[in-house]
């Protein structure tokens, strides 16, 4: 693994470090991706060198990459300008923040591990996770883990399945409730195509050379990564299958039930016992979710009820989009809750 040279922009109280990972894990994955990573890291303000902190782990949404967080516009501000600011004011809890890069060419890779896209999962345990440590003063076992969107998903995913990894997490607007979430996406998508006169190859192919989502292309190019990310087929042309006839819009039952297993309201049955052994959970979704999230959220917390995991839950008046200011309520929580607080 080697290292970039540090950027540290002068807009920080504290300070932005951007330095690359080379993966092992993601050499040759099957979209051709790069698999040397640049990983923005957040420090507080006036770090001792013997201080030692507790690290949250910030995942971007489909589309996003970790450098999208450190945006310091005055009208457009990223997580890690926002946390900067609250933090010296003495509003933030002080802590390490981590933002990955798990991007795709398929505009994301949901933190899991895929024979379509590249082992993404296994990228931030085995490696992200002992690099960080390697690299910054963390404090042993007090990590965090949270995102919106699809990083939300991953925040969900990874913590059902590496509780001991990451015993704290927290989600905004995480998929969850596939059937509610995916139904009327993957119409659009069949739509787009069809209007568009093109198979998914095609859409693909011609999308690498003009990446414009306008229109259905969103929820085109949404499906397929998807596809790619929860239903692999290596025996077939594009190396995953969807869950519908792209003629009728009738769903594939087989091929519905592999995204099943990832979503988390179904997951949680497997990985109960997970989740109930974290030390902090929060969950939260805006009333007016464009992708009726909030629906999905609350059959999950009726589930979780169910099963007596302990949790926080929370709604908040807006939809999915331009709400970069709830970081600032989720992860001044979740690291409040690795300090034992």
């Amino acid at each position: 693994m080697t290292d970039l040279p540090l950027h540290s922009p002068i807009s920080f109280h504290g300070r932005v470090e951007t330095a690359a990972i080379s993966s092992r894990i993601l050499r040759d994955n099957p979209l051709g991706d790069p698999a040397t990573r640049e990983v923005p890291v957040w420090l507080p303000p006036n770090l001792s060198p013997e201080e030692r902190l507790p690290v949250c782990f910030v995942l971007a949404g489909f589309t996003g990459r970790g450098q999208s967080y450190l945006e310091t516009h005055p009208w457009k501000r990223g997580v890690a300008s926002l946390y900067d600011e609250a933090c010296a004011a003495g509003e933030a809890p002080r802590a390490i923040l981590v933002f990955p890069d798990c991007f795709t060419a398929l505009g994301g890779s949901q933190y899991v591990n895929s024979s379509a896209t590249g082992r993404y999962e296994d990228h931030i345990i085995q490696e992200l996770v002992p690099w960080i440590d390697e690299r910054y003063p963390t404090l042993p076992g007090r990590r965090a883990i949270c995102g919106k969107s699809s990083g939300g998903f991953g925040a969900m995913h990874l913590s059902m399945r590496h509780h001991e990894i990451f015993p704290v997490a927290g989600s905004i607007s995480g998929d969850c409730g596939f059937d509610f979430v995916f139904s009327a996406e993957l119409l659009a998508a069949a739509r787009g195509l069809l209007a568009r006169d093109q198979t998914p190859a095609e859409f693909l192919a011609a999308f690498r050379s003009n990446p414009d989502l306008s229109g259905d292309a969103h929820a085109v190019l949404n499906s397929l990564a998807m596809a790619a990310c929860y239903s692999p087929a290596p025996e077939t042309e594009l190396g995953f299958e969807l869950p519908m006839d792209l003629n009728t819009g009738e769903r594939i039952e087989a091929v519905w039930q592999r995204w099943r297993e990832f979503d988390p309201l179904d997951a949680v049955d497997t990985y109960a016992d997970a989740w109930r052994s974290l030390e902090h959970l929060h969950l939260e979704c805006g009333k007016s979710d464009e992708f009726h999230l909030q629906f999905g959220l609350r059959r999950l917390v009726k589930k979780l009820d169910q099963l007596g995991i302990k949790h926080t839950h929370e709604e908040f008046d807006g939809g999915h989009f331009k709400i970069n200011d709830r970081y600032l309520v989720v992860i001044p929580r979740l690291i409040e809750a690795l300090n034992g607080a």
